[in-house]
């Protein structure tokens, strides 16, 4: 839309969100009236805006929807062309239509896109009577006809929020179309027209939540110049500068509370029209369905519970008490209620009482109906008078694409799963309160880790908890990413880490609550979070630690499993060796500098991600065996794979060359939110009998490859590694030794470790 009759709006930064598309709606109405004056102000013809323009919600980028309507005496063919031509020369997105008012009306009927798009019909010139009457019949013909354009609307959303995703939860969201954006704010609008069903605490949020994403939307088109309505990584700073936000992490979580509110108002909509719907065919008999008193101050009507007129509004756990009853009862709390209960100002106990200890376990345990419970409990506030310290948490963006969730809701998410869980444990109280909580420090500055230890323990104090409980729960906060990265970074048949792991646990209760949360906290982070693989890992990582700490000898447990003696009498035998056997490939050659960093660079060449793997070399000769990622039912091609790697390890195949041409065609913009230095942290406690490198860096094509390069490049022999994925980050941990086979504990060689690592991570092949 950018030209010179706008171009001041578009510089003047100072006008954001709703003033200035009004603004600019003012502007092109002005030029549109100029447009019809210069056609001779034609009688029976009147111009309207329609859609977004009618809303006067035009951003930089949108649409210009126009309806050119006129009596069906006028000759409207010469009329429309000394329109619509200035129109497109101006270089306007035009997007119009010419009819009657019976015409369009007739289209209304079978097209939901003109019915729509006529409830916001406005005159912008011409005679607007005739608009008025057309806007006044096109939302009763909505309304009488308002269940078949209901339907019709339905089915459109379900394939527009798989398309779009959920604009709470994304890294990137797509502000209009996806779930929680500004097309549901429409409906929501749309359907107001016709079922008047939103109270007066939704409406007054959801105008908030719409202003929020309107501004959002206007800044990113201004800042690309075209109708961009996905919120990308990299602009996201800028944004965030123009709407005056510290950052763009409060930018982002702005975004994700007005999603989360609209997606709440749409949902409150749909339980009361669905109520509506089964109302009406048996209006006769709902006195037996309706009140069905369920307490003195609970009662039950088709699915909703709400208070009665004896409810005493002022007993501070009265909202969680009617929580528990909606999960018991399958049902619903109503919004008149909470609202209710939100107006009442109470004061919490210093210490609570056991009963209601008791209902705030008994709600989390309900697991997966207690997420939209504690939601709605949250949108009027009343969450954060149970627990203050979930303020900081509420829609805090996570950007990174690890995490599916807002913190709040990955919360929520872990809890419903940890639910499912608590037969594994011995308390059950305990697992699904830590699930809560895991995470409570992520909603406030520096390390998530400690500031949650503190904040739990001042929360289960204050719910009552004993001292021996109290310190469980600090644990399971202090220690809830331990198991998980032990296990996936850390060799498991190495006595130092089993060790390790027993000597921070201490005790099998707490080894029994973080066995349980690693899964459930694991699984609520998103699909790269959990796997068989990751699974077996924590799996083989607990028993072994179980073992120990029930008095056990550790030597029965940590067997010596590579290599195995088949693998060693091959090596010894001279035999060459390049077997792959369905997701892992085994290689036996001689040894020589490089080996391990030229098989990753031929899998890498190959689009295989390696997930583990462990290498030995003795008398010359030299072992490796890699795990790769299970990305299909279909296996990799290990023959070619195999022919690769015999003439890489012969010095006959460019792998550099063929690995950054791969990284130029298939790299992409980075999805990390927050790109950040690549680190090297060196280990030499865990292991007895070589030094741990740990690498973290952004993932990219060829990544192992580059890391294991400058090991080679230093003649480091790598004994073990494990390879993990974080989203769109990689954590390698290597189990390395120098070139007499020792442990290095030299600084200076160390630091020639580090800066060959980084040299050769940045290195663009």
């Amino acid at each position: 839309m950018k030209g010179l009759f706008i171009d001041d709006l578009l510089s003047k930064s100072s006008t954001t969100g709703s003033i200035f598309c009004a603004d600019l709606t003012k502007r092109i109405d002005q030029f549109i009236e100029e447009i019809f004056k210069s056609a001779g102000s034609p009688s029976g013809v009147a111009i309207c805006a329609l859609g977004g323009y009618g809303r006067k919600e035009l951003c930089p980028g949108s649409d210009i929807d126009v309806l050119l309507l006129h009596d069906s005496s006028v000759d409207v063919l010469p009329i429309a062309e000394k329109i619509w031509y200035p129109l497109w020369d101006s270089g306007l997105k035009l997007g119009h239509q010419v009819g009657t008012q019976k015409e369009i009306l007739h289209l209304a009927e079978s097209n939901l896109e003109t019915a729509t798009s006529l409830l916001s019909s406005r005159a912008i010139v011409g005679d607007n009577d005739v608009v008025d009457s057309l806007a006044e019949k096109a939302k009763d013909q909505w309304t009488e006809r308002f269940q078949k354009y209901l339907k019709e609307l339905g089915s459109t959303v379900e394939d527009r929020y798989k398309q779009y995703g959920e604009v709470a939860f994304l890294l990137e969201p797509e502000l209009k179309q996806g779930r929680g954006g500004l097309r549901d704010a429409h409906i929501l609008q749309w359907i107001e027209i016709a079922e008047p069903i939103l109270i007066t605490s939704e409406s007054t949020v959801l105008l908030e939540a719409v202003e929020t994403l309107l501004s959002v939307r206007v800044e990113l088109h201004r800042l690309t110049g075209k109708r961009s309505d996905r919120l990308l990584l990299q602009l996201q700073d800028e944004v965030a500068e123009q709407l005056k936000y510290e950052n763009a992490d409060e930018l982002m979580g702005a975004v994700a509370n007005a999603a989360k509110v609209i997606t709440w108002t749409g949902d409150g909509a749909s339980r009361r029209i669905e109520r509506i719907r089964q109302s009406r065919p048996v209006r006769k008999s709902l006195s037996r369905l309706r009140n069905i008193e369920i307490a003195s101050d609970l009662d039950l009507d088709r699915g909703r519970l709400g208070l009665t007129q004896k409810a005493d509004t002022t007993d501070p756990f009265l909202p969680l008490r009617a929580a528990v009853a909606a999960t018991k009862c399958d049902a619903y709390l109503e919004r008149a209620s909470l609202e209710k209960l939100s107006e009442s100002k109470t004061e919490m106990p210093k210490i609570w009482p056991k009963e209601a200890r008791g209902l705030f376990i008994e709600l989390l345990m309900s697991g997966s109906e207690a997420v939209s419970i504690i939601e709605d409990l949250d949108q009027y506030g009343l969450f954060t008078r149970l627990i203050p310290e979930w303020e900081s948490c509420r829609s805090k963006p996570q950007r990174n694409a690890y995490h599916m969730f807002t913190v709040d809701r990955h919360l929520l998410e872990t809890v419903s799963v940890a639910a499912k869980l608590t037969a594994s444990v011995t308390r059950p109280d305990l697992l699904v309160l830590g699930a809560l909580l895991h995470d409570i420090g992520k909603g406030y500055p520096g390390d998530h880790t400690e500031l949650g230890m503190e904040l739990v323990r001042s929360i289960s104090e204050r719910m009552g908890y004993e001292n021996n409980d109290v310190e469980l729960l600090v644990g399971m906060v202090e220690h809830h990413l331990l198991l998980p990265d032990v296990a996936t970074r850390r060799d498991l048949d190495d006595d130092g880490t089993i060790e390790s792991v027993a000597n921070t646990v201490k005790t099998l209760s707490l080894l029994s609550l973080l066995d349980a949360l690693t899964e459930a906290d694991s699984i609520a982070t998103g699909s790269s979070a959990w796997s068989a693989w990751k699974a077996g890992l924590v799996r083989k990582l607990v028993v072994r630690v179980q073992h120990v700490l029930s008095g056990g000898n550790i030597d029965d447990v940590v067997e010596a499993a590579f290599p195995s003696q088949k693998q060693l009498d091959l090596m010894l035998s001279g035999e060459e060796v390049f077997s792959g056997d369905q997701f892992e490939l085994t290689v036996i050659t001689n040894d020589r500098p490089g080996v391990f960093s030229k098989i990753s660079g031929v899998l890498a060449l190959n689009g295989h991600d390696v997930i583990g793997a462990d290498a030995y070399s003795e008398a010359g000769r030299a072992l490796s065996v890699f795990s790769v990622a299970e990305k299909s039912y279909e296996l990799p091609r290990w023959e070619n794979i195999s022919q690769q790697v015999q003439l890489a390890l012969g010095g006959r195949l460019a792998l550099a060359a063929r690995i950054g041409e791969r990284s130029r065609i298939y790299t992409s913009v980075s999805t990390t939110a927050k790109p950040f230095e690549p680190k090297v942290e060196v280990d030499n406690f865990t292991s007895d009998f070589a030094t741990v490198l740990e690498v973290s860096c952004p993932d990219g094509v060829g990544v192992l490859y580059r890391i294991t390069r400058a090991f080679a490049e230093l003649d480091l022999n790598i004994v073990r590694a494990r390879v993990q994925t974080l989203g769109s980050d990689v954590v390698d941990a290597f189990y390395v030794l120098d070139v007499n086979d020792k442990k290095i504990e030299d600084p200076d060689h160390l630091n020639e470790i580090e800066l060959a690592v980084l040299r050769w991570i940045k290195t663009d092949l």
